[in-house]
C-alpha cells in the first residue's frame, strides 16, 4: 500500500501503459461475491438511504472529474494498480489491511491482495483485491473460454472438496441436485462476461441455496451505459428471510452442507459463522449450524423450540421445515405474556404450516408491579432450547442463540446438545426423580420445564407423555432452569395418614407410599366461611379447638383432610379442605377451612381419581387462624404432597389423551430448585477445594441492573464458594464458612468478562449489532467499576475477533496438586449474569409478616426469580469423585471456551461497552442515530430490576375471581348440607 500523488492522466485509458484489463474483487462477508471491475471505468461504492449500499459505474469519462461525495469510494485503475480515493470526515472510516488511512483521503494505490473495509452507520463491509487479468484490445477478456474454464476449475475443487468432507456422498449429491442445473446454464453460456458487461457478479457456487437463484440472475447481463449507472450489491432474497443488517451481511447466503453432527454431551461448541470465509477459520469444522442439528429432517416426528425472539419465516425457509411437520415455538410477547386471557397464549399464523403453533407462556401475577398482572413487570421469556423428536432418538439442544438469522450466522453462540435412545417402553418415574448426586434428574427438569411452558395449552400436553418414552439416564450434564415466580425452600417429607379419594377418605400410613414430590398452593374460601354474621362465632370457636388439638411438626405444619366434593354442579373437580381431629377422624366432627383454587383441583381430582397419584395436605395452624379471625388479607398457604397411587405402575397402558393436560400441569407444579437455588442443588454434592482454585469467570452480554457484591456473593456461595473460617466467628453462626458480601469486598469472588468499548468499535460490523446485543448499565458500571472484576472480552478461536459474542458462560477451575489435572464445572445456557435470571434472594424484613418464623421456611428465605431460562452445567468431578456411577468422567481441559484465557483485566482507562458509551462512539463517528431502526431480532431482555423486592411485597392474597369461586361452591355446599338434614 503506497500513497502518492495523482498521476496527470486518465487512468485506466487503454492508451496508458498496461492497456485494457480486469480486476477481480472479493466482497467481504458471508455472500463473498466476485465482482469484475474493467481497468477504463470509474466506479464508486455509495449508500443510499432508500435503496441500501450500491455500487455505481460511472462510465462516462468526464463524470470522472466530478467531486467526490462524502459517502462515496472512488476506484480507478491504471495499469495493473488499483486506485482508491475517499472522501469520509472520519479518519477511521476507510481501512486497507486493517490500518487506517491517512492524508485526507488518498489516492491510495492497491495491490493484489489489499483489503479495503468501510465503516457506514456503525457497521463495516468492504472487498478484496483478488487478482488482475490484462488484455489488450481484442486479446481475451474476461468470460472467453480460458475464464471460463477457470472458473470451472475452481467451482469444480470445491464442489470435490465438499463431497469429501460429507459423511454421507451419496445423500449429499442427490440433495444437491440444485447445484447442476446451475452449473449446466454456466456451460451453455448463460453466465459469460464479455467487453461490453464490464459489471458482473460472480457468486460463489451456493450448492444448496436454489432459493437464492434470482440474487444471481439479477446481477447478470448488466448493459453497459453511457451515463452514471447503478448496479445493486447482491442480497438475498425475500425467500431467505426478511431482515436485513445495514452494512454486514445476515450471513444467510453462505451454506453448508447439511450432515449430521455428533456430540456425547461431555462439552458445548460454537455456532459457524457464515461471514468468516472459509479458508480463514481456525478449523474446518469449527462450528455447528442449524440445519446440522436438524439433520436429517425428513426423519423427524415433531419439533419443540423456546426463544426469546424469532424470525420463524426464515427458519422454516433455511432448515426445510416440512409443510406439515407438529413445530411448537414457546416465544417472549410482553402483552400476551402478562395477559389473564387464556386466548391470547397461543397463535397460528403460518397458513402454509398448520401444524406450527405459536405458545406465550404466562408470567404469573406474584412478580407483577403491585401483585397486579395489569401493572405488568420485569419479566422475560428467555431460554433457547430445541427438543427434535425421532422415533429412535430425542435431541435435546440447549443453546444462547435465538431463532434467528443473525444469531445463527453473525453473532459467536454456544451450543449444546446430546442424543437420547427410545426405551422399550416408558418410564414415568424418571419424570419425577429427585437429584441424588450422580443419579440424573434430567428427564425431571426437562419435563418440569416444558410444562411450565405449555401448561396452559391442553392441546400441546402431550409432550409430557412423549418425553417419557426415552431414556435421559446418561446424561452428560445437569439442567439448570429457572420459572417466574416467588420461591420457598422445599421442606422436608412430611408423615401423613390421610390422602385424597373420589368415594371416601383414606386412611394410610406414609410408609406404604412413594414420594414424588410437593406442591405448594393455597386455601380459598376463608373469608366467606368464618365473617358470615350468622355462625361465624360457633366456626371460629370449633376452628380454634381443633388447630389446638392438631399435632404440629418440626415444620410448624400440621395434617388437613382433602375431601372429593363430586355433588357440587358448580365444579365436578370441586376439593374440600377439612381440620379435625385425626386420632379419631369423624367428618361430621370436622371443620371446613375452603377449597382448593379451582385451577389446581382441575388436575388433582382427575389424577386422584384415575388412581395415578396420591395427595395430602398440610398448613400452617396460626396462619389459618389468623385469616379466619381476618387479622391477615394474604392467602393461607397449603402444602400438597405427591406420591405414588396404586394405578401409578400401570400409568402407561391406563392414561388417555384427557389426563395428558392433568399431567403437564403436576410435573408443572411440582416444586423443584430453580435458579440459584438448583446451582447451589447440583455443585453442593462435589465438594470444591478453595485453596486449589484457579480460575472463576462468568462472560455475559448482559449484566443486570442491580448486580452488587450482596447478588455477586449470593451467586458465589451457590457454586460452592468457601471462606477461610473467621477467627472471630463461631460454627453456630449461619453464615459460619460461608462467602458474604463483606468477603466479596474484600476479596472479589469472580472475574465478570464483558467487551470493551474499543473492541465494540473495532467489530467487523461495527457498533450497530453490539448496540441491540449488549447490555451493561452505566450506573452498575460505576457501581462495581473500583472492585476490579471486570475483564475484557476478546473471542476464541483467533478467527472470531472482530465478531460480537452472545454466549452466557461460567467456568470455575481447580488445579490438582498431584499431577496438575484439572477439575470443576462450566455452565453454558441463556442464563445472563442478573438477579432477573437467577433469582433474587429476599430476607424478612422489620415490616415482614410476623407468622413467617412458623411457616417451615428456613429464616424465611425466599427466592424471587423474573425469567425463563434455561442451562447445563458439565461438572468435571474432584479427584475420586465420579460424577457418572460407570466411572465415565468429563475432562475439563476438553472444554474450549469462546474467549482468551486468562482474560485481561480492565485498565485504568478501559471502559465496557454500554449503552452510554455505545451512543458517544457513534456521534464521534458521525453516525446519525436516526439511520439506526430500533427493531431488532436481538437479545437484550426487559431486565430493569432495580426495583427493589421486599418480602413483605410478596405475600399474595386472595383473588377476586377466587373469592367468587369459593363463594359458589359455599352456597351449593350449604344447600347440600340443609337437603341432607330435611331428607
Amino acid at each position: 500500500m503506497a500513497v502518492e500523488a495523482p498521476p496527470s492522466n486518465h487512468h485506466g485509458d487503454p492508451s496508458t501503459p498496461g492497456g485494457l484489463g480486469y480486476f477481480h474483487l472479493r466482497l467481504l462477508g458471508p455472500a463473498a461475491s466476485l465482482f469484475l471491475l474493467r481497468s477504463d471505468r470509474l466506479y464508486s461504492l455509495s449508500f443510499s438511504r432508500r435503496r441500501g449500499y450500491r455500487l455505481r459505474l460511472i462510465a462516462s469519462p468526464a463524470r470522472r472529474r466530478r467531486r467526490c461525495r462524502r459517502r462515496d469510494l472512488l476506484l480507478s485503475t491504471s495499469g495493473c494498480v488499483l486506485r482508491l480515493t475517499h472522501c469520509f470526515s472520519s479518519p477511521d472510516a476507510v481501512r486497507v489491511n486493517g490500518l487506517p488511512l491517512h492524508g485526507g483521503g488518498g489516492p491510495v494505490d492497491l495491490a493484489v491482495g489489499d483489503e479495503v473495509s468501510l465503516l457506514l452507520l456503525g457497521s463495516r463491509y468492504g472487498f478484496v483485491a483478488e487478482k488482475f487479468v490484462a488484455c489488450e484490445r481484442g486479446d481475451k477478456v474476461p468470460g472467453s473460454c480460458e475464464e471460463v474454464l477457470v472458473l470451472r476449475a475452481e467451482s469444480l475443487r470445491k464442489r470435490l472438496r465438499a463431497i469429501s468432507e460429507s459423511q454421507d456422498p451419496l445423500s449429499f449429491l442427490r440433495d444437491s441436485h440444485c447445484a447442476h442445473a446451475g452449473v449446466k446454464k454456466a456451460r451453455e453460456g448463460g453466465g459469460l462476461l464479455c467487453q461490453e458487461n464490464p459489471v458482473n457478479s460472480v457468486p460463489q457456487d451456493n450448492l444448496r441455496q436454489q432459493e437464492c437463484n434470482s440474487d444471481q440472475n439479477r446481477l447478470e447481463h448488466q448493459p453497459d451505459v453511457t451515463n452514471e449507472d447503478t448496479v445493486q450489491l447482491p442480497q438475498r432474497s425475500k425467500r431467505c428471510s426478511n431482515v436485513e443488517l445495514k452494512g454486514c451481511s445476515n450471513g444467510n447466503v453462505e451454506q453448508h452442507h447439511t450432515e449430521g453432527r455428533y456430540s456425547d454431551g461431555s462439552t458445548f461448541f460454537l455456532n459457524r459463522l457464515t461471514s468468516i470465509r472459509p479458508e480463514m477459520r481456525a478449523e474446518q469444522r469449527s462450528g455447528v449450524t442449524l440445519p446440522q442439528l436438524l439433520h436429517p429432517i425428513g426423519s423427524l416426528l415433531r419439533v419443540f423450540i423456546a426463544t426469546f425472539t424469532s424470525d420463524i419465516s426464515w427458519f422454516l425457509d433455511y432448515c426445510k421445515i416440512p409443510q406439515y411437520l407438529p413445530v411448537t415455538i414457546a416465544c417472549h410477547n410482553k402483552d400476551r405474556c402478562w395477559s389473564a386471557n387464556s386466548e391470547n397464549r397461543t397463535a397460528a399464523p403460518f397458513e402454509n404450516h398448520p401444524n406450527l403453533l405459536l405458545v406465550y407462556p404466562r408470567f404469573p401475577e406474584v412478580i407483577a408491579f403491585g401483585k397486579d398482572r395489569k401493572n405488568q413487570g420485569v419479566a422475560c421469556h428467555h431460554p433457547k432450547l430445541i427438543v427434535l423428536q425421532r422415533e429412535d432418538s430425542m435431541r435435546v439442544i440447549i443453546s444462547s442463540a435465538n431463532l434467528a438469522p443473525r444469531q445463527w450466522h453473525l453473532i459467536t453462540n454456544t451450543v449444546w446438545w446430546q442424543d437420547f435412545p427410545r426405551r422399550t417402553s416408558p418410564d414415568y418415574s424418571g419424570l419425577f426423580s429427585a437429584f441424588e448426586g450422580p443419579k440424573s434428574d434430567f428427564a425431571a427438569q426437562l419435563v418440569s420445564f416444558i410444562g411450565s411452558l405449555i401448561n396452559e395449552v391442553p392441546s400441546q400436553a402431550y409432550w409430557i407423555n412423549e418425553i417419557a418414552k426415552y431414556d435421559f439416564e446418561g446424561a452428560g450434564g445437569y439442567l439448570v432452569a429457572s420459572v417466574p415466580g416467588l420461591y420457598m425452600p422445599s421442606p422436608c417429607y412430611l408423615e401423613s395418614n390421610y390422602c385424597l379419594s373420589e368415594k371416601q377418605i383414606i386412611h394410610t400410613k406414609s410408609s406404604h407410599r412413594i414420594f414424588l414430590g410437593s406442591v405448594q398452593t393455597s386455601v380459598v374460601g376463608l373469608s366467606h366461611r368464618f365473617h358470615l354474621p350468622s355462625d361465624a362465632g360457633s366456626q371460629l370457636k370449633a376452628l380454634s379447638v381443633f388447630l389446638g388439638k392438631c399435632r404440629g411438626n418440626m415444620h410448624g405444619t400440621t395434617e388437613v383432610i382433602l375431601k372429593r366434593n363430586t355433588n357440587i354442579p358448580a365444579d365436578a373437580n370441586a376439593v374440600s379442605v377439612l381440620v379435625a381431629d385425626l386420632d379419631k377422624f369423624c367428618e361430621e366432627d370436622s371443620v371446613q377451612l375452603g377449597f382448593l383454587p379451582r385451577e389446581v383441583a382441575k388436575w388433582v381430582s382427575p389424577l386422584s381419581d384415575t388412581g395415578f397419584f396420591k395427595f395430602s395436605g398440610f398448613i400452617y395452624p396460626r396462619e389459618a387462624l389468623e385469616a379466619a379471625f381476618g387479622a391477615t388479607n394474604t392467602k393461607v398457604q397449603l402444602l400438597m404432597y405427591v406420591s405414588k397411587g396404586p394405578e401409578f405402575s400401570q400409568i402407561s397402558g391406563l392414561i388417555q389423551d384427557e389426563h395428558l393436560p392433568s399431567l403437564c400441569s403436576l410435573v408443572a407444579c411440582l416444586k423443584r430448585s430453580p435458579g440459584l437455588w438448583r446451582l447451589e442443588e447440583v455443585l453442593s454434592h462435589f465438594k470444591w477445594p478453595e485453596t486449589l482454585e484457579t480460575d472463576f469467570m462468568y462472560s455475559a452480554s448482559s449484566i443486570g441492573t442491580s448486580i452488587n457484591p450482596q447478588f455477586i456473593a449470593h451467586f458465589a456461595s451457590a457454586t460452592g464458594k468457601r471462606s477461610n473460617h473467621d477467627v472471630d466467628s463461631e460454627e453456630s453462626d449461619p453464615e459460619w464458612g460461608g462467602w458474604t458480601a463483606g468477603h466479596e469486598l474484600k476479596k472479589p469472588s469472580i472475574s465478570l468478562l464483558f467487551p470493551t468499548i474499543e473492541r465494540v468499535k473495532s467489530a467487523a460490523c461495527g457498533i450497530q449489532l453490539s448496540r441491540y446485543l449488549l447490555s451493561l448499565p452505566e450506573k452498575t458500571w460505576q457501581r462495581l467499576r473500583s472492585t476490579g472484576i471486570f475483564h475484557d472480552a476478546i473471542p476464541h478461536p483467533h478467527d472470531r475477533i472482530g465478531h460480537p459474542m452472545h454466549v452466557k458462560v461460567a467456568q470455575r477451575r481447580f488445579r490438582s496438586r498431584l499431577g496438575g489435572h484439572s477439575f470443576g464445572w462450566t455452565y453454558c445456557g441463556s442464563h445472563n449474569f442478573s438477579p432477573a435470571a437467577w433469582g433474587q434472594p429476599l430476607r424478612p424484613t422489620s415490616k415482614a409478616n410476623p407468622t413467617d418464623a412458623t411457616r417451615g421456611a428456613p429464616s424465611g428465605s425466599r427466592l424471587h426469580i423474573c425469567n425463563y431460562e434455561l442451562g447445563i452445567i458439565l461438572i468435571a468431578p474432584p479427584p475420586g469423585m465420579s460424577k457418572e456411577g460407570n466411572g465415565r468422567r468429563h475432562g475439563i481441559d476438553g472444554i474450549s471456551l469462546p474467549f482468551v484465557i486468562p482474560a485481561p483485566q480492565y485498565k485504568y482507562s478501559d471502559r465496557p461497552a454500554t449503552p452510554l458509551a455505545m451512543r458517544q462512539a457513534m456521534a464521534e463517528a458521525c453516525i446519525p442515530q436516526s439511520d439506526l431502526s430500533e427493531e431488532t431480532d436481538e437479545d437484550i431482555p426487559d431486565e430493569d430490576d432495580e426495583h427493589v423486592v421486599e418480602l413483605s411485597d410478596c405475600c399474595p392474597e386472595e383473588k377476586e375471581e377466587e373469592k367468587i369461586y369459593a363463594e359458589t361452591l359455599w352456597g351449593q355446599v350449604d344447600s347440600s348440607q340443609s337437603q341432607g338434614k330435611d331428607s
